[in-house]
């Protein structure tokens, strides 16, 4: 018998889950048109707040509902734009299903995002060589805003959007962390050197402890992608390849975990 349209989908899923998901699909699949870059998504709490209060952030539309708008304003947030009030199920379906929006949307337009030869020799930044999951890009965002980090370099391709998910799981930090995007990383870490940045990264088979290595400022932190890790090029730039020395049984973290671990690990020493 042919499928009908509301049995696609997973296993168990009621037919309303399964017409959210293709909606949201759909709605995807629109966003690889040419001019969808321009649009950044936002949703949850401290996602948007954080971007409300962002001067930076030009803001195209925003969705609240009853509750959330009440809750801005005993905050004293006043949005630039004016909200449209909506039940939460207006939200929900143009999200991911399980997505928690916490009653606040927003569309926004991307960020400035600075070249990476214009970093400022100083302080640290993080490099992710091909991350791919948005939960644990966000998470790295946050750590990085924790720990002071100048700005988080990633490839424009084979790295998610920061927007969504990622921004969900950053928790505002979008809004206190430079992105730079660059097309070949290989280019971009040459740069960093370039511009007297020390050139470290981080793998689970490095030569070297990174606690014990002589760290200096302006540093880059080059983390790879679990699993793959640091490809083999991206290796051949650094200038120390290290890992982090574990006491337990488990030889290896999350990748947002190592990040945070050697944030902290790093910050002592320069």
């Amino acid at each position: 018998m042919p499928q009908r349209p509301h049995d696609r989908g997973k296993p168990g899923a009621t037919r309303e889950q399964t017409e959210r998901r293709e909606r949201f699909e759909r709605a995807r699949r629109d966003s690889l048109r040419p001019d969808a870059s321009e649009v950044v998504v936002l949703y949850g709490w401290h996602s948007v707040t954080a971007a409300l209060k962002n001067p930076a952030r030009k803001l195209r539309k925003l969705l609240t509902t009853d509750n959330a708008a009440r809750r801005l304003t005993e905050d004293g947030i006043t949005p630039a734009l004016a909200p449209e009030i909506v039940r939460p199920s207006a939200i929900a379906e143009r999200l991911m299903p399980d997505a928690v929006h916490q009653g606040l949307y927003l569309e926004t337009e991307p960020l400035p995002s600075p070249a990476v030869e214009d970093l400022a020799a100083k302080g640290i930044v993080l490099v992710l060589d091909q991350i791919t999951d948005p939960h644990n890009v966000g998470a790295i965002f946050r750590s990085a805003a924790a720990f002071g980090v100048s700005a988080i370099v990633t490839t424009q391709r084979h790295s998610p959007e920061a927007t969504g998910a990622l921004a969900k799981a950053a928790s505002g930090a979008l809004e206190l962390v430079p992105l730079v995007s660059v097309q070949n990383l290989a280019r971009g870490l040459a740069a960093l050197k370039q511009n007297g940045f020390l050139v470290v990264g981080l793998d689970s088979s490095g030569d070297s402890d990174l606690a014990g290595l002589p760290l200096r400022a302006p540093l880059a932190l080059v983390l790879g992608a679990e699993g793959k890790g640091l490809r083999q090029l991206t290796r051949e730039i650094c200038d120390h390849v290290a890992r982090i020395d574990l006491p337990g049984e488990l030889k290896s973290l999350n990748v947002s975990n190592a990040a945070a671990v050697s944030l902290y690990a790093v910050r002592s020493k320069i």
